[in-house]
């Protein structure tokens, strides 16, 4: 297994499975983007203070301006992502984007509103899709945007439900402020005991909105050209995760609801081989 493979199968399954899907000619494009997203997103968990991590991400926002100005690249992720890059003709907002939206994981602030979080998701979760497609196919990908946007929403959210002990760990928190504020809780009170009741309604209304984003993205499956199709098969997982994080209620605060590979191969398979959602 490559290097850049590695990286994404060790810190992000699910796109790494649902790569294995990719023509193989195209894969390592996919992983190298993969593998960009996987660094950004480490940041956080990787130096003591925001200002290291900020620091950090300067480096890759500054290596983005080197790609784009023809620089060479040392850092084997770079290298990769400037030959996808390239491949996609991917742009160079849509990246930069991409990093900066990741700022907010820096920091301990909760997330101000539904807008401001669905508006994260789609510059990283969606982005990447998006992206994807674009790598796949990319007059394809131009007819898809609508489901990138949901997909991205609808994966992003039952992601962060399932990383809710990591995110309490990193001392970051993705649920909106105006919903915790309703049911008199701040940031600081999720994971005390006391605050269960308040918190699982605030899960409930968080896995409403990852079903109404589903139930909207049905709706434009069929925008979806099977040349594009694998950029969205890690999406599959989200439905099981989010029946997984109902039946476990607000023990997902402690235990998260991942799925087993297993079962996570079959969905992306069945979703390969039929409808997508």
């Amino acid at each position: 297994m490559g290097e850049i493979a590695e990286i994404v199968r060790a810190h992000d399954r699910n796109r790494y499975l649902a790569s294995l899907f990719v023509p193989e000619d195209q894969r390592q494009h996919i992983l190298a983007l993969y593998a960009f997203s996987v660094e950004i997103t480490r940041i956080a968990g990787q130096v003591s203070e925001p200002k290291l991590a900020e620091i950090r991400l300067q480096w890759w926002l500054d290596a983005l301006d080197g790609i784009y100005g023809g620089e060479g690249q040392s850092h084997p992720v770079a290298m990769a992502l400037a030959r996808a890059i390239k491949v996609g003709d991917l742009p160079r907002h849509a990246l930069v984007n991409l990093a900066r939206a990741h700022q907010f994981d820096f920091y301990s602030d909760p997330m101000p509103d539904q807008t401001a979080l669905e508006a994260y998701l789609g510059e990283t979760c969606s982005a990447v899709i998006k992206m994807s497609a674009m790598i796949l196919d990319v007059d394809a990908a131009l007819e898809c945007d609508e489901a990138c946007g949901l997909a991205g929403v609808v994966y992003g959210l039952s992601q962060i439900i399932d990383q809710l002990p990591r995110a309490q760990r990193l001392q970051q928190c993705f649920l909106p402020h105006d919903w915790l504020a309703q049911r008199g809780l701040l940031a600081k009170d999720i994971y005390e005991e006391g605050s269960e009741a308040g918190i699982s309604v605030v899960l409930a209304e968080l896995r409403a909105l990852a079903q109404r984003r589903l139930a909207e993205l049905r709706l434009v499956v069929w925008t979806i050209k099977p040349s594009v199709a694998a950029a969205f098969l890690h999406v599959a997982v989200a439905e099981p995760v989010l029946a997984k994080a109902q039946a476990r209620g607000s023990a997902v605060l402690r235990e998260g609801c991942d799925i087993s590979q297993l079962r996570k191969q079959w969905v992306m398979w069945k979703a390969a081989k039929s409808e997508l959602f």
